[in-house]
């Protein structure tokens, strides 16, 4: 195993900063391109990443710690953020990155020794699953979420990139 708490907080704490310095000054047209209907766009995985520092980390987290497997996580809504109008990007920025900021002091204040991150919480689909194994899926659902922003920016240039195409891994099809 691989897992790290250093590690882990290392990379959750620079999320903000990447997202920040990505897309502040860009065109509108950079943040709302897609990858087609039922897509999301740049704008939109800031805002799931809002909605999850408010509803799904710290709180499954704590559930784990103070009630483990007796009650399940209520389940997180991965599109409540779409039922919302969006703030300026600025506004979502700074709002990220203290939500974070604020998840980030809250996960070290909960998890004060390496055998917390053993306990166990149950999840409403997959059953019995770590604090260690949230935390882990926290840090790589943010890379996920950065490679989609990546993505899809890429995507907006695939036909202005001509034969080039071949080599440019990023507008290959999604696996």
């Amino acid at each position: 195993m691989n897992f790290s708490m250093e590690e882990a907080i290392a990379v959750l704490e620079r999320t903000p900063k990447v997202l920040e310095t990505l897309f502040t000054g860009l065109s509108d047209a950079w943040l709302v391109c897609n990858e087609g209907e039922g897509t999301w766009n740049a704008s939109q995985v800031l805002d799931h990443l809002i909605e999850g520092e408010k509803s799904n980390w710290i709180p499954r987290l704590d559930m784990i710690l103070s009630g483990g497997e007796g009650k399940p996580f209520p389940e997180f809504d991965r599109f409540a953020h779409l039922n919302h109008a969006a703030a300026p990007l600025s506004d979502r920025l700074s709002e990220f990155k203290k939500l974070r900021g604020d998840n980030i002091l809250k996960l070290q204040q909960l998890v004060q020794h390496e055998s917390q991150l053993e306990c166990t919480g149950m999840h409403p689909a997959f059953g019995s699953v770590k604090a260690s194994e949230l935390i882990a899926t926290w840090v790589v659902h943010d890379m996920t979420h950065l490679s989609q922003i990546v993505r899809v920016m890429a995507g907006r240039y695939r036909e202005d990139v001509g034969p080039w195409i071949a080599f440019l891994s990023v507008l290959q099809p999604h696996r």
